[in-house]
């Protein structure tokens, strides 16, 4: 559900994810990136609400999704045990990392861009290259 933080007024509500886990606004507020139990990432346009982008997952659940600072990538994570970053543009795979070997519950960008840090259930926090975007 998307509410008027002034009204406190419904605004939207954002179907098509079964039980999201995670939200994440773009850094100029353009897109909103949601994630759950589908395994799906998904990217609204924050001035329609509508769908511009779905990054199809494996049907394992997601817990957690980050912008890199740019806008131009997403990083996911979950039960899988891997961190997948996405072109946010096409929705294509750019990359997965791994080597964790339980459920990652956070993931991040550094403030560069040039750094992924991802947190998870096996008391490991690991800090991965990020893709170019250039």
């Amino acid at each position: 559900m998307v509410w008027d933080a002034a009204s406190g007024q419904p605004v939207k509500t954002l179907a098509g994810t079964n039980k999201m886990n995670a939200a994440t606004f773009s850094s100029d507020d353009a897109w909103l990136a949601t994630a759950g139990w589908d395994g799906n990432v998904t990217v609204w346009d924050t001035s329609s609400w509508q769908v511009v982008r779905l990054m199809p997952g494996n049907g394992q659940i997601v817990t957690s999704i980050a912008f890199s600072p740019d806008d131009k990538l997403i990083a996911s994570a979950g039960y899988d045990s891997t961190v997948k970053v996405w072109d946010t543009i096409t929705g294509a795979l750019v990359h997965t990392y791994s080597g964790h070997t339980g459920t990652i519950w956070d993931v991040g960008f550094s403030r560069n861009g040039k750094w992924i840090a991802s947190a998870s259930s096996d008391k490991t926090v690991k800090i991965w290259k990020a893709p170019r975007t250039d």
